[in-house]
């Protein structure tokens, strides 16, 4: 089962000057995002902060997101699905979350590897096991080393594809070796998704469905495009909009993800507010290169 094919955009969740989640901005960014092509909205990923709402806000935002995109879809006339982040390092807790967030209506589940107490290759088929297990919605599961400290080997892909609702993942290792791997040894029993903006193109050439991106935040269109042109035969636009990408996703992290995405949502009017702490503002000297980036790519 795809989910979807295409640029599904890992939003930013909005706050308010108070801390709290800031619903109206987040329907207004959703609209923009769906109004300009983006194929799936990902609620409550890394790039939307997940690891610091607590539950209530966590199952609240992805809600919101729920609603928003129904709205934004009937608007716009057309079905774009919404996919919750799920992941964590307490397997019980995470299935528990699972449960919720499928009762809030999404239609698939993105979850991460564990982080900090990680666990093993095994471990990690016994934990998405279960979690797959205590719900019926499609899963995919988030590969990002970078930032768990655990990478899913593309030998034990194959594992986690035998169980019947994970259906792909969000590969950010960046490792193109590996990707080609998993895809090899899953073949159609997976879908694969670009989890970095920098390497859309070469993993739709081996087969990829598309990305879930953070500059998707910023230039919908683009992301959107550049993997339908591929998708249409049209590699060479594939490539222009690749490549026309990289200054802005250099520029998208050039710090940790998603203050400078959030800066730049700020500069475009859309008023996402600050990060959590511990993630802070971007110093000026990155603000002032952002300034300049956004207006060259004609963003502001």
């Amino acid at each position: 089962m795809t989910i979807f094919t295409g640029s599904g955009a890992a939003v930013c969740t909005p706050f308010d000057s108070t801390g709290a989640f800031n619903e109206g901005t987040y329907e207004k960014l959703i609209d923009f995002l769906v109004e300009k092509g983006t194929d799936a909205i990902v609620s409550c990923g890394s790039t939307g902060e997940a690891s610091t709402l607590d539950t209530e806000e966590h199952i609240a935002v992805v809600r919101a997101a729920v609603a928003a995109t129904k709205k934004a879809g009937d608007k716009y006339g057309r079905k774009v699905p919404v996919l919750a982040g799920a992941g964590g390092n307490d397997t019980a807790y995470d299935m528990n979350l699972a449960k919720k967030l499928q009762e809030a209506g999404v239609d698939a589940l993105m979850c991460a590897t564990p982080y900090y107490n990680k666990t093993s290759q095994r471990g990690l088929v016994v934990h998405y096991g279960k979690i797959a297990a205590a719900v019926d919605l499609p899963i995919i599961v988030y590969n990002v080393p970078a930032r768990t400290g655990l990478n899913i080997k593309a030998t034990t892909m194959p594992q986690l594809a035998k169980i019947p609702n994970i259906v792909g993942i969000k590969e950010a290792s960046g490792n193109i070796v590996q990707i080609a791997e998993m895809i090899e040894y899953c073949g159609d029993s997976i879908d694969m998704y670009a989890g970095n903006d920098d390497y859309v193109l070469p993993v739709l050439a081996l087969g990829g469905k598309g990305v879930i991106s953070t500059t998707a935040n910023i230039a919908p269109a683009d992301m959107h495009n550049l993997v339908a042109s591929f998708m249409d035969g049209d590699v060479e636009k594939s490539r222009q909009l690749q490549l026309g990408l990289l200054p802005l996703v250099r520029m998208m992290f050039a710090d940790i993800n998603p203050m400078p995405v959030k800066a730049a949502l700020n500069l475009m009017g859309f008023d996402v507010g600050p990060c959590r702490l511990p993630l802070i503002d971007i110093d000026a000297d990155l603000m002032q290169a952002l300034k300049q980036e956004l207006t060259r790519y004609g963003l502001t």
